[in-house]
């Protein structure tokens, strides 16, 4: 299926790289659910800037209800299920690493927001689309991870290992609904320039990832957003389970 034609939920995207992934794909013309928790604001200040092929549905991605809840708007809006999930939801995490607690301080509690955040959200969205999905003999799931799996130069220890699982459970996914025509992968991102996020990193730290990076710059959210669009186009058909790192080749995995 073409991109235009499809019904993309990005969850997480009323700001920083949710908001890139659907823009990129508004620009193509696909129908785009703009997910939000909190920055309502901001998910329909986007909504307006991209048009009649927007909305913006408020849902806590870690309550199951909810997400239903969001599906079925999505559909009885567009009049069309959603065909494309981009997973990127981010629960109460800022790349600090002066604040970061080590491994002598850490509190389970922060692991687990992580987990309900990366595994749990991307469990409920998976439920709420999957059988659309199947009916159609078609979907697209793409899941937002990142580098520091392959390479954690700061060990924020909590983000990281629920990214990990997160990227267990991709190729578990893709495993399992590949014989429906669903594909899952999963984008692992650097340190972007700029979310909110990794609007507490420091310019010296963007300067040492520029000056080790092949391509010597450090990554947009809007250069990640493009990936995203190729893994719900047809150029992507016979991948699924992948992992693709998008840091202008910091990490060669």
């Amino acid at each position: 299926m073409e991109v235009g034609k499809q019904t993309v939920l990005v969850t997480g995207a009323s700001r920083g790289l949710g908001a890139a992934i659907a823009t990129a794909f508004a620009k193509e013309g696909a129908n785009v659910v703009v997910n939000y928790f909190k920055s309502k604001e901001k998910a329909e200040e986007l909504v307006k800037a991209l048009g009649d092929n927007a909305i913006a549905i408020q849902a806590d991605v870690r309550d199951r209800d909810q997400v239903n809840e969001m599906a079925a708007k999505a559909k009885e809006h567009f009049n069309t299920p959603v065909t494309t999930v981009v997973n990127n939801a981010l629960v109460d995490f800022q790349f600090n690493p002066v604040t970061q607690k080590n491994v002598f301080e850490l509190d389970w509690g922060k692991f687990n927001t992580q987990f309900e955040g990366s595994i749990k959200g991307a469990l409920n969205t998976v439920q709420a689309c999957v059988a659309d999905m199947k009916e159609q003999g078609f979907g697209r799931i793409i899941n937002i991870g990142t580098n520091l799996v392959q390479n954690p130069v700061v060990a924020y220890h909590e983000y990281t290992t629920g990214k990990a699982a997160l990227l267990g459970f991709t190729r578990n996914l893709a495993k399992e609904l590949g014989q429906y025509g669903i594909t899952v992968n999963m984008i692992s991102g650097g340190l972007l320039k700029q979310t909110d996020a990794s609007s507490v990193t420091s310019e010296e730290v963007f300067g040492i990832i520029e000056s080790a990076t092949p391509l010597q710059k450090v990554t947009s959210p809007e250069e990640l957003a493009d990936t995203a669009l190729f893994f719900a186009s047809p150029w992507s058909r016979a991948v699924t389970g992948q992992n693709l790192v998008v840091d202008g080749g910091l990490v060669m995995d």
